[in-house]
């Protein structure tokens, strides 16, 4: 049966901490043909080129988070986030609403009957509110710790360090629906074909 076009596509939300291979996950659905909407991409997006948020965060930052030819200053962006937690809940505070409007907008422009929302801070965002159904991807600590590390060229301090700033794996586990282990390729495409049905 095809989906009418007015009726609105089914939206999975699919998580995951860090290294554990949730853009794996999506990669595989997007070969599926379902659209996938990456909110840690969109972010970056609006925070290099939104008018108004760019304006809102300078405000916040100040004025050398962006170089007098608009570029972001990475640096100073990073050093800002790394002061606390207080810190980045204020950039959250602003970034994650005009996330949140695009992706709203982005599901009324697709014709597909599933559609997938990858977001590394679903639940901590309440991006979980805009979907229909939640995907944890997991992965063991050692596995997610030497992904880190091969993919960003990081010590196994630094990883830890970021790992350790996200929410807990069980925590997540805990609020998901479905959760996907991805410690071995094969059986994770497995799992996919398993999870993602109706």
């Amino acid at each position: 049966m095809c989906r009418q076009n007015s009726e609105k596509p089914f939206i999975w939300g699919v998580t995951g901490g860090i290294g554990s291979g949730k853009s794996y996950v999506c990669r595989l659905l997007a070969e599926r043909g379902w659209p996938v909407f990456s909110c840690d991409d969109e972010a970056k997006r609006l925070i290099r080129h939104d008018v108004q948020l760019r304006r809102q965060l300078t405000g916040m930052i100040g004025p050398l988070l962006y170089a007098s030819d608009g570029t972001l200053n990475k640096a100073v962006m990073a050093a800002f986030l790394c002061t606390g937690p207080q810190q980045a809940a204020m950039v959250n505070a602003v970034v994650h609403p005009r996330v949140a409007e695009e992706f709203k907008a982005w599901v009324e422009m697709q014709s597909s009957s599933d559609v997938v929302m990858e977001c590394a801070l679903l639940f901590e965002a309440g991006f979980d509110r805009l979907v229909d159904r939640t995907v944890h991807v997991a992965a063991s600590h050692s596995t997610r710790l030497r992904r880190i590390m091969a993919r960003d060229g990081v010590t196994a301090a630094k990883a830890e360090a970021w790992m350790a700033l996200q929410m807990d794996e069980a925590d997540k586990q805990r609020r998901a629906d479905c959760v996907v282990n991805n410690e071995d390729g094969d059986e994770t495409g497995r799992e996919v074909e398993r999870i993602f049905r109706r």
